[in-house]
């Protein structure tokens, strides 16, 4: 059986959707899976024993480059090889209306959530076979639903196996520590962002007891953050930009970490790196990390968590967000 899967970004999204595949996989032996998948995270599709072919879109880059995408002809190709095979089942795991209209472009058993299961409201039209998945579920369970329904086998109440291949990880051209922590510090969004005196803070407390600590980072930002909190102490090492595969196998191969909210939280917790993983305006019962060995501090503050992506509260606080001031008194 051949499946495409539509499931475009964002990093934790889409290593939710790895059990789901792991699920498929062992009820229906030989099933294979292509992605598409936002050109930003095609390694990370590449994780997992069921994925045979990965295309990329590029959305996040042509909605910022309309005119440029329309007379590249990149959009063009794009369909043209999204429409090149015909599949069993094409399944929506996204189901918001960017992925819809992928959905509604290949060729094959068009699948998703019913009107009262979407993430965004009208994904359902382009849907030929719709599944009701209640929304209070958890992100992987609601997957794992999903593809259950869709492909015909009995939903497994398991924990989830993400079955991430660690060979195809890279080792980065670096001298790692022998033993060491990583702290995820970064976040899509800064109403995610544990302050950064608490990292500081935290930082003084695991070095003095005798850790080394890697800080990875994605971007300008949290690269000039991490290289603040590198100056506390010898054995803080803000490491250079890496691809994906390579934070991935740093982050592997850890001791355990500390964890925002954010895509690396995700990884960390889908290779089962113990951490400790702190949620403030996001409920860890609905999008947390989900492995062995995890533990959640979830705010105690009376708006959180608000599931809002960006932060409403107008009284005083010591620092911002102003509900990660309750997490900073349990470490």
């Amino acid at each position: 059986m051949q499946v495409l899967l539509i499931k475009l970004s964002s990093m934790g999204d889409l290593i939710h959707a790895f059990p789901a595949l792991t699920d498929a996989q062992t009820a229906i032996p030989g099933i294979r899976f292509d992605w598409v998948v936002d050109e930003s995270f095609a390694e990370l599709a590449q994780w997992h024993p069921a994925v045979n072919q990965i295309i990329t879109t590029a959305h996040r880059r042509w909605g910022r480059q309309i005119w440029k995408l329309l007379r590249s002809g990149e959009l063009r190709r794009f369909i043209q090889k999204l429409r090149s095979k015909h599949y069993d089942l094409v399944i929506d795991g996204q189901t918001n209306l960017r992925s819809a209209i992928v959905t509604r472009l290949a060729r094959g058993l068009r699948c998703g959530l019913d009107h009262r299961s979407v993430r965004e409201y009208g994904a359902d039209w382009a849907y030929q076979k719709k599944v009701s998945v209640p929304k209070a579920q958890h992100a992987v369970n609601r997957l794992r639903s999903l593809f259950s329904q869709v492909l015909n086998y009995p939903y497994r109440d398991t924990e989830p196996d993400f079955a991430i291949d660690l060979a195809r990880l890279s080792r980065p051209d670096l001298v790692l520590p022998r033993e060491y922590l990583v702290f995820i510090h970064n976040a899509g969004r800064p109403n995610k962002l544990w302050p950064e005196r608490y990292w500081a803070e935290l930082l003084n407390t695991v070095t003095a007891a005798g850790f080394t600590v890697l800080l990875p980072s994605g971007n300008l930002e949290e690269h000039e953050r991490a290289s603040r909190l590198a100056g506390i102490h010898p054995r803080i090492i803000a490491l250079p930009r890496l691809r994906l595969s390579e934070i991935a196998y740093v982050i592997a191969h850890a001791r355990a970490a500390v964890c925002n909210d954010t895509g690396l939280g995700h990884l960390t917790a889908a290779v089962n790196v113990a951490s400790v993983n702190l949620y403030g305006p996001t409920h860890p019962g609905l999008v947390g990390a989900l492995g062995k060995s995890q533990v959640y501090l979830q705010a105690d503050f009376p708006c959180a968590p608000c599931q809002k992506k960006s932060c409403h509260y107008k009284g005083p606080s010591p620092e911002w967000p102003a509900c990660f001031t309750k997490i900073q008194s349990l470490l």
